[in-house]
């Protein structure tokens, strides 16, 4: 799971179009809201990414989950 630092971001929407699975949302809407904090919390936590890698096998199988707010853990 990647995540955003929300206070680093200059809402440009770059990343958006590049999610291989769509799992970016934005934080204007409900559904982004519940992600905002998540990713504030994350972010602190996890490195910058240095160098670009190919998804997870099993990410594209969570494309189509109906809630994937857990499916990160």
């Amino acid at each position: 799971m990647m995540v955003i630092d929300p206070d680093m971001c200059i809402d440009c929407g770059t990343c958006a179009g590049e999610c291989p699975v769509g799992a970016i949302v934005s934080d204007a809407t409900e559904e982004g809201q519940k992600w905002l904090e998540l990713n504030r919390e994350c972010s602190k936590k996890r490195s910058n990414i240095q160098h670009q890698k190919d998804p997870l096998p099993k990410a594209d199988g969570l494309a189509n989950e109906s809630d994937n707010f857990n499916s990160g853990e």
